[in-house]
């Protein structure tokens, strides 16, 4: 069983109560709470607190948001573990004592831009063979110095001869503290959070930020109407497409000695055909290739519609739309290069990847930090699921 532990504590000297003060209209628990609840991995979430008000107040919310929240249980935290030099592992052994389970994800209450999607990516990387723990991070593209003994800065991370630019730069990750995923096992016999092979899970980078001290309080809030206008303003997706090479692959052409063509495909994307499929959204590849390869992808991964041999893809995208009597607006296309270009303008969210052709990322409303290859649709999907379809 996984199981999702949120600890909280009545005594928080910054901000008193903070894990209940109002954040974008809800207590700060809440988003914690919400997020755990979402994802398809988790089977009961607890809240693990030593005060009687944080308590009232979350099965309070639990009991309004009805059967999305039916997994959570509070529990109790003892004094011990709550006191201000305790730390957050002490908490999670003691419920390791009391509670069978196999696989726990802490999840902190001060990070309420965690999203489900988050979570459900994190417990897809932990399920991958050799992974002991997973944690979330966030990547930084910042350019970092260090003083000498002479007091005297040097760069640590990048030439100063050679300053990359920003889109070519791959910084470094910056562990966010949103949340951790290790098995009852490890968490035991180590006595720690994580342990063994860490995996890291990439979030928005707007997740840097936790809640701390005060000022952090506006800035999270600033990000959260920011996001709630970004959903508003995005429209609801009926049907996902895209093109094939330089987004479900990488573009590389690969031949084996005997001459036969192989093409690279990310795995995460086919768990981001599965979410769609059951979300209810047509998914399908238009691609200008007409090759078996292409078509048993497509097969694989259980797509609606495979269009082979594709000259036109925005004539193809109107015909679907009429067949399946969706509007353009209510489309997502994915397109790398510029044949794909028309169908990228016309449809109501256009995307493309961070290496797409240069006219392409003119008019793509949404560029993936991925390149080709690297997991193009899964981003797209989790931006969806996230905006979208309140996952």
């Amino acid at each position: 069983m996984n199981v999702a532990f949120i600890p909280v504590r009545g005594g928080s000297k910054s901000i008193p109560l903070k894990n209940i003060k109002l954040l974008n209209g809800k207590p700060l628990v809440y988003w914690a709470v919400r997020a755990a609840c979402g994802c398809r991995y988790i089977d009961r979430v607890f809240v693990s607190t030593d005060s009687r008000i944080i308590r009232d107040t979350v099965e309070k919310f639990a009991k309004e948001e009805g059967s999305s929240f039916s997994k959570v249980e509070v529990i109790d935290r003892s004094e011990k573990t709550a006191c201000d030099s305790a730390s957050t592992e002490s908490a999670m052994l003691e419920f390791a004592g009391n509670y069978d389970f196999s696989t726990i994800v802490l999840v902190q209450a001060t990070s309420p831009l965690l999203t489900s999607s988050d979570l459900d990516k994190g417990f897809e990387a932990f399920r991958v063979g050799g992974v002991d723990s997973v944690l979330s991070v966030v990547r930084q593209k910042r350019f970092n110095w260090e003083v000498d003994a002479e007091g005297f800065a040097q760069p640590t991370n990048y030439d100063v001869f050679h300053r990359p630019r920003r889109q070519e730069f791959d910084g470094y990750l910056v562990e966010n503290g949103a949340f951790y995923i290790t098995s009852k096992n490890d968490l035991l016999r180590t006595r720690n959070r994580v342990s063994g092979h860490i995996k890291p899970v990439e979030m928005n980078e707007d997740s840097f930020f936790e809640i701390d001290e005060p000022s952090d309080w506006g800035i999270i809030e600033a990000l959260m109407k920011k996001q709630q206008q970004t959903r508003e303003q995005l429209p609801v997706i009926k049907m996902f497409l895209t093109d094939c090479d330089g987004c479900l692959t990488d573009g590389g052409m690969y031949y084996s000695e005997k001459g036969d063509e192989l093409k690279k495909f990310n795995t995460k994307d086919g768990m981001g055909f599965q979410l769609l499929r059951e979300h209810g959204v047509l998914t399908g590849m238009i691609t200008g290739e007409d090759v078996s390869l292409n078509e048993r992808r497509g097969e694989k991964l259980k797509l609606d519609v495979y269009e082979p041999h594709c000259q036109n893809k925005a004539a193809v995208i109107s015909r679907l739309c009429e067949k399946f009597s969706i509007e353009p607006e209510n489309v997502v296309f994915i397109g790398d290069d510029i044949n794909d270009l028309e169908a990228v303008k016309m449809v109501g969210l256009g995307c493309c990847p961070s290496d797409a052709e240069q006219p392409v990322r003119e008019v793509a409303k949404y560029i993936t930090k991925a390149k080709g290859g690297e997991g193009v649709i899964r981003e797209v999907v989790d931006k969806i699921l996230g905006y979208n379809l309140n996952t």
